[in-house]
């Protein structure tokens, strides 16, 4: 079943590559039919998924290139279950909310569904090498979803995301290579690795470059600076993804790999890497309110928000690795929530200008829908009780403050911001006397904004009911922290 969610997206990228389509509807439900049954795939197997038990669960297994020590081996826990359902869910939003009448359909549909492929291929690897395979896979496809269907400046915002990202990728191959160079491992299977008995030293060494290169996919600062170029550069569908599925490649990395093999070389650096996120969460938050395009605004407020995920598993407690799980499905879903509703503003208005923009709200001639989506979505982003960002963040600070009070309290000054800085975008762009240039907008369909409402039912859903997430990750996080 799990090759099922590798094979799905793969093979259905083969046939809408292949598949002669002139008007591109024919690829549009190709890439639909194949992004609903690999989540429903993923439905069945976390109903199938026994949260009670640490480990990987229906693991898979094939020799591949053993002289390489590369194998075939695939499994799913506590920790990758929750980040591959984000991917499947968003991947079939991101379809869905593409314009019909792009160019290049047939190669848009299959490099989205190739970009998928590789970020559920690394979710599920259990195998270091493989793990890289697909972390490289991602990049070509994000790189030309940028590059054709992005904005004015896409040329330099997909080579800038692609220089960082293959300098991240070579630093986690070194990072690997030199582990099992120094261990003297036959394979790069993930689970004997854990068991290695290295010095300390030997440990820094290694983990030096992994963090670096993690630090430049997540981003963190000052490694960040790919990523508002990416964000404003790329169409809604492919910021949807970037922000809510690829990204977390480099948190899911971070826990699997940085704590997972180097735990007491990590343990040294947490304090280091504690105040880094700190430092980052400020940052972010104070370019976001420098910002005059609303999808800066959000770019950077990523780059705040995705620091506290850092400073959790900085923590090391039961608690604080349970919610960095949780606040990268919180982020995944209010972070993709914001960016499809600025993509549905700058479609009726042909603007993101946060000076230009005034009154969307008017209820008549206005936006009023989707300014009261962009209000919820933002009051989700800034932790507002009863929504998922309030018990995500609630929980990363809570299990992390006994440890590092000072990182906690710049984090959480962060947080604060997080509310200016939104509510001068709300209170600029939707309230106030509509602009007479952009009376009469053209309205929002239902279908368009349905994407929307099914986001926010899953962030008030989870906001009240945030065990159906936890306890998904909470077996696999003591076993982390313990070795097992």
């Amino acid at each position: 079943m799990l090759s099922a969610l590798i094979l799905i997206p793969l093979l259905g990228s083969l046939v809408v590559g292949l598949f002669p389509d002139k008007t591109g509807k024919i690829s549009r439900n190709l890439a639909i039919a194949t992004s609903v049954t690999a989540l429903l795939v993923n439905i069945y197997l976390g109903w199938q998924f026994d949260p009670s038990t640490s480990g990987f669960q229906f693991s898979e297994y094939a020799p591949w290139l053993e002289w390489i020590g590369l194998n075939y081996s695939i499994g799913i826990d506590g920790l990758s279950l929750p980040l591959v359902f984000l991917n499947s869910f968003l991947t079939l939003i991101a379809v869905i909310i593409t314009d019909k009448s792009l160019a290049r359909p047939r190669f848009y549909y299959s490099m989205l569904l190739l970009l998928s492929c590789g970020a559920v291929g690394a979710f599920l690897a259990r195998d270091l090498l493989l793990f890289f395979l697909f972390y490289e896979l991602e990049i070509a496809p994000l790189y030309f979803l940028i590059a054709i269907w992005g904005g004015k400046r896409r040329g330099y915002a997909a080579m800038k995301f692609l220089l960082y990202t293959a300098v991240s990728g070579i630093l986690v191959l070194a990072s690997f290579l030199g582990l099992v160079w120094l261990t003297g491992a036959e394979s790069f299977a993930y689970e004997p690795l854990r068991q290695h008995t290295l010095s300390l030293n030997a440990e820094l060494l290694l983990i030096a470059p992994l963090l670096v290169g993690i630090f430049i996919k997540i981003p963190i600062f000052p490694f960040h600076t790919w990523l508002p170029d990416a964000h404003v550069e790329a169409s809604t569908p492919i910021s949807v993804l970037l922000a809510g599925v690829l990204l977390k490649l480099g948190t899911y990395a971070l826990l699997r790999f940085g704590l997972g093999l180097f735990l007491e070389a990590w343990v040294f650096l947490a304090p280091w890497m504690a105040i880094l996120a700190g430092i980052s969460a400020l940052y972010g938050a104070s370019c976001a309110i420098a910002q005059k395009d609303m999808k800066k605004v959000v770019a950077y407020s990523s780059i705040a928000h995705m620091a506290y995920i850092l400073l959790a598993v900085s923590a090391t407690t039961r608690l604080s690795i349970t919610a960095s799980v949780f606040q990268m499905v919180s982020h995944g879903l209010i972070s993709a929530l914001l960016f499809m509703l600025v993509g549905v503003v700058y479609q009726k208005t042909g603007s993101r200008d946060v000076e230009s923009l005034r009154g969307l709200l008017n209820p008549e001639r206005g936006l009023p829908v989707t300014g009261g989506l962009m209000i919820l979505g933002v009051m989700a982003s800034s932790g507002l009780p009863g929504m998922v960002g309030f018990i995500s963040e609630f929980l990363v600070f809570r299990g992390s403050f006994p440890i590092f009070s000072i990182p906690t309290l710049l984090c959480l000054v962060g947080t604060g911001l997080t509310a200016v800085y939104f509510l001068l975008v709300i209170n600029k762009v939707f309230f106030g006397r509509l602009t007479e240039s952009l009376a009469h907008l053209p309205r929002v369909k239902w279908v368009e904004h349905a994407p929307a409402f099914v986001m926010l039912f899953f962030i008030i859903a989870f906001g009240i009911q945030p065990s159906w997430v936890i306890h998904l990750s909470e077996a696999q996080a003591v076993a982390l922290l313990t070795g097992g």
